[in-house]
């Protein structure tokens, strides 16, 4: 892989000599927030189930955010509709691939894995009081299900979490 190839979250180099070659790689974590109606799919029943494909994605920016997701990424759980606040921390567990749930057009799907509850959620007024997260795709694109998430903010999440 090239550096500088894809993301700007977490890079981290690893260079190593083999022969008179030197290899680099290159391990980056990027993060992500996806969103759902507890009463639909909620946190527990995730946990419950250990692991699940995030099917029935049926917008193009959403989409190509699956499709740009990498195993290990890290991925907040927001409870959207009822509560407004992000409960949990998932990882990406398998790559896009084509969603079995659309009966027609290009969608996509990853496997999602829960890691761990917050501690405490962090509530939408919460996030929209927090001048660090001001530019947080959430508040800016209220509507889009799966949506990129710096670094930054996603610690900022979690900080507000204890």
């Amino acid at each position: 892989m090239l550096v500088g190839e894809r993301g700007t979250s977490n890079v981290e180099l690893d260079a190593f000599k083999l022969g008179r070659a030197v290899i680099v790689t290159r391990c980056v974590k990027n993060f992500w927030l996806v969103k759902s109606e507890p009463s639909a799919y909620s946190w527990a029943t995730f946990v419950g189930e250990g692991k699940t494909a995030w099917t029935g994605v049926r917008n193009y920016t959403a989409r190509n955010n699956l499709r740009a997701m990498r195993k290990g990424d890290a991925v907040l759980f927001y409870h959207s509709v009822v509560g407004k606040e992000i409960v949990g921390i998932a990882k990406v567990a398998g790559e896009a691939y084509s969603d079995p749930t659309a009966k027609e057009g290009d969608w996509s799907t990853v496997d999602l894995a829960p890691d761990k509850a917050l501690s405490r959620p962090v509530a939408l007024d919460e996030i929209k009081r927090n001048p660090k997260l001001k530019e947080m795709a959430l508040l800016r694109l209220s509507r889009l299900s799966v949506q990129p998430v710096t670094s930054a903010q996603f610690d900022e999440i979690v900080r507000m979490s204890r």
